[in-house]
């Protein structure tokens, strides 16, 4: 018999199951184009969880329950709850988009999303191989068809079966990688492997063996090289609204996966792991940078910007152990979450400018498509400059204080190799804020290839604008967010 307990940890799942049942079953009887009566119960769902979560994650209780399966802890609601508010703003820029290009159909937008965000629940929750593993499915499942639902685009269908290939052989690597640590450790239990590495009765062999293909399974979720090749194509070809389900929350679930394998199951390892995410972050750094520079396409060019964003967020992961002594773990890893979140938060906007800017039969995804937009509409102007100076790591935005708090972690360390690869990301810095400030110089100073103005929902508009301001706000003063996420983080270590 399962105690109730087990069933507190999965309250916010179980309402997104049911919720993504009840809108499919509702979506059936509305006859509207913009799918408003679908559009608003998502909405109301969403913030439902989303005020779950956090309600969870202030009462600051650490639960297990199935049998330790499952984990309900405050860096995970807290993931869980900006996760469900980042799908409920890409559902608000996404649908005047999709309406004008018939993808509001059946509705399936909706249901998909939920059900990708049901995906990411489950891996922040996971504390057992097999259910990190079905929520993974679960969410690159329901991004396959988020992809692929402009059925009539060839662009769209291509990224799709792109992703789909490459998706399913980056889930064949983390899954042989997990059976091969099951092979070694007899466990599939999170808290079981760690007890099992550090005991030393393993072959360390045997362990790196199968560390490698879990590392490579992961970096190929979090867009890092060498495992990069499908995040500009799908990202380009990908209907922009797909583009940024993709772009924004997954990030968070991806983030979470790696911490509560990588810190959680494999911290005895972490002189192995962190080598290679050592390497991933310098070659994700130089190839995101130099590649973006080359790029016309915008969705294109923030996809080899992404590359180069997750090789930071892999510094902060790999600067938590020092010469076999995890003290500095908590500052590390609650650095890269604090990333993460940041980077989650200017993407949303990054991605609502463009498609707020996409018209019927316009995509608006080309750098000049920006030209003059400060003279059309300064206020979208401005949330877009606020976004590439926040991307860029350029002071006040909350991405300069982002990358500051993970080179601050990396050089804590105090080792010669750490600060050499500091140097070197902020040399990459650099090199990156010189495609992010040309966007802001088309904008700005290019004379407008369109007399159109800038048109925008009153939602649109106001989540935009909120958006753009929190962009601008965390950076000022982040201290609530950051302690958020150090507290956390330590609770997660300290258990």
């Amino acid at each position: 018999m399962i105690d109730s307990t087990s069933w507190t940890t999965v309250y916010p799942e179980i309402a997104l199951l049911v919720m993504a049942c009840v809108i499919a079953l509702v979506d059936l009887l509305v006859t509207s184009p913009k799918r408003t009566v679908t559009y608003v119960l998502t909405l109301v769902s969403l913030g439902g969880v989303a005020l779950l979560n956090a309600f969870y994650a202030d009462a600051g209780h650490t639960l297990y329950g199935f049998g330790r399966l499952v984990v309900s802890d405050p860096m995970g609601h807290w993931l869980k709850c900006f996760a469900t508010i980042a799908v409920m703003v890409t559902l608000v820029y996404a649908r005047p988009y999709a309406a004008e290009r018939d993808m509001l159909r059946g509705g399936e937008i909706f249901s998909l999303s939920v059900f990708a965000l049901l995906g990411m629940c489950v891996m922040i929750s996971g504390q057992n191989f097999l259910v990190l593993y079905l929520g993974l499915e679960l969410l690159t499942l329901s991004s396959y068809a988020l992809v692929a639902l402009r059925r009539d685009n060839t662009q769209a269908t291509e990224a799709a079966m792109k992703y789909f290939v490459l998706g399913a052989m980056a889930s064949g690597f983390l899954l042989y990688g997990m059976s091969m640590l099951y092979g070694a450790t007899g466990s599939l239990d999170l808290a079981t492997v760690f007890k099992v590495i550090a005991s030393g009765q393993v072959k360390h062999q045997v362990l790196v063996f199968g560390l490698v293909f879990v590392v490579a399974g992961l970096a190929f979720k979090l867009g890092v090289v060498p495992f990069h090749m499908w995040v500009p194509d799908v990202y380009q070809g990908a209907p922009t609204a797909a583009t940024l389900m993709i772009a924004g929350a997954p990030k968070l679930a991806a983030f979470a996966i790696v911490i509560r394998l990588l810190v959680e199951g494999l911290l005895p390892l972490a002189i192995d792991w962190q080598q290679m995410l050592a390497l991933l972050a310098i070659a994700s750094l130089l190839v995101g940078n130099l590649a973006a520079i080359a790029q016309t396409n915008l969705k294109r060019m923030l996809a080899y910007s992404t590359i180069a964003q997750m090789g930071f967020v892999l510094i902060g992961l790999m600067s938590g152990v020092v010469s076999g002594n995890a003290a500095m773990g908590a500052n590390a890893y609650s650095s890269a979450m604090f990333y993460v979140v940041g980077y989650v938060l200017t993407t949303l906007a990054t991605f609502g400018i463009i498609l707020l800017l996409a018209r019927q039969g316009f995509e608006s995804e080309e750098i000049t498509d920006l030209a003059g937009l400060n003279n059309r509409s300064p206020l979208y102007a401005g949330v877009m400059a606020i976004c590439m100076f926040s991307l860029a790591g350029i002071p006040p935005m909350v991405g300069f204080y982002a990358k500051l708090s993970v080179l601050q972690a990396l050089v804590a360390s105090g080792q010669t190799a750490d600060i050499a690869l500091a140097v070197f990301a902020v040399a990459m810095s650099l090199v990156g804020a010189f495609y992010y400030l040309r966007v802001v110089k088309v904008m700005y100073f290019d004379e407008a290839v369109t007399a159109t103005t800038v048109t925008a929902d009153a939602d649109v508009r106001m989540v935009l604008s909120i958006n753009g301001l929190l962009v601008l706000v965390l950076g000022i003063v982040p201290g609530a967010l950051m302690s958020l996420c150090a507290r956390s983080v330590a609770q997660m270590l300290a258990n």
